[in-house]
Parts: C-alpha cells; structure tokens; sequence
C-alpha cells in the first residue's frame, strides 16, 4: 500500500523519548512513493540504504549514534546520499521505497516486489 498521507511518517523518531527504540523504528516506518520522497531529497534529508543492509537495522544504527558502523557504510557505498541522476530515474520509474524517518534524516531503500 502506498502512502499518499504526509502525515504517515512522523519526523520526531530521536526527540520522542520512549524507551523502546525498536517500537519507535516500527513505527516510523512505511511504504512510499518517490513523488512522497522528492521534496526531502530537495531539502538534502534522504540517506538511500542499499539492499543488502536492512533499514531497520540502519535506522537503530544511526540512532545509536554508532560514528564508526555509520562511517563504514558511508565509505563503502552501502549508504549514500543519492543525486539528481537517482532522483530523476526514481521519478520516471515510479519506484516506491520503505521509508524509515530518523530526524533529521529519511532513510530509503528500494521496496522488492514482496513489499509492494
């Protein structure tokens, strides 16, 4: 199902303060469109996650603050910020993406045709 709400991904996942960080990733966590997408890619927001890591997984690391896991991934390309080349195929392509908001970030991954 594909979320047309911009209101379905809350963007308060590190301010809120419940304990349970894996029931806080659950639940910031949906299925969107690129068109969803395009305006937190022009405000610079959007890591992609590539699909050998799961997002989830991400998402706890980065909320850790683990610098090095963080890091490792940013050197080898397993996470990147994407550019106007990934924009405009995700656009023409009509891709739709699990999206994991991690403030001030939104963490994408291409959806697999289970997902969809």
């Amino acid at each position: 199902m594909i979320s047309k709400d911009p209101e379905s991904l809350n963007y308060n996942i590190l301010q809120d303060s419940i304990p349970d960080a894996d029931y806080q990733i659950e639940k910031y966590t949906g299925i969107v469109s690129w068109e969803y997408l395009e305006k937190h890619f022009l405000n610079d927001s959007i890591i992609y996650v590539d699909e050998k890591l799961d997002i989830k997984d991400v998402g706890k690391t980065i909320a850790d603050d683990n610098k090095e896991k963080v890091s490792n991934w940013l050197a080898s390309g397993d996470i990147l910020k994407p550019g106007k080349p990934h924009a405009e195929h995700w656009r023409k392509s009509r891709t739709n993406f699990v999206a994991l908001v991690i403030s001030p970030f939104v963490l994408i991954k291409e959806c697999t045709k289970k997902e969809n």
